[in-house]
C-alpha cells in the first residue's frame, strides 16, 4: 500500500485589477514579491461577461501548466482557487 501525499503548493496564480487592466501573475504561495507577469486583459472586456472572464482565467491556468511541465516535468493536477489575503486585494497596501 502506498502512502498518499498531500499536494505540494509551489506557487499560485494571482489576479489583480490595476486601473483598466486585469493582470495575472504567477507568484510564490505567500508573497507577490518577484511575481511573474503572465498576461493582462482590459477590464471592459471581462466585466459583466462571465464566459469571457472564465476564458481568461482558463488561459492563464493553461499557461502556468505548460510552464510547470517544461520546468518541472509534470503539469499541476489542480489549482487552488482561494481568495487573496486582504493585504493583497485591490485597494489595500
Amino acid at each position: 500500500m502506498t502512502a498518499r501525499t498531500e499536494p505540494r503548493v509551489i506557487g499560485r496564480i494571482a489576479f489583480r485589477v490595476d486601473g483598466d487592466l486585469w493582470n495575472c501573475y504567477y507568484a510564490k504561495p505567500d508573497t507577490m514579491e518577484g511575481a511573474l507577469h503572465l498576461g493582462s486583459v482590459r477590464m471592459a472586456l471581462v466585466n459583466g461577461n462571465i464566459e469571457r472572464r472564465q476564458m481568461f482565467i482558463d488561459l492563464m491556468k493553461h499557461a502556468v501548466a505548460e510552464l510547470m511541465e517544461v520546468e518541472l516535468g509534470s503539469r499541476p493536477t489542480t489549482f487552488d482557487e482561494t481568495r487573496a489575503p486582504p493585504h493583497e486585494r485591490s485597494g489595500h497596501g
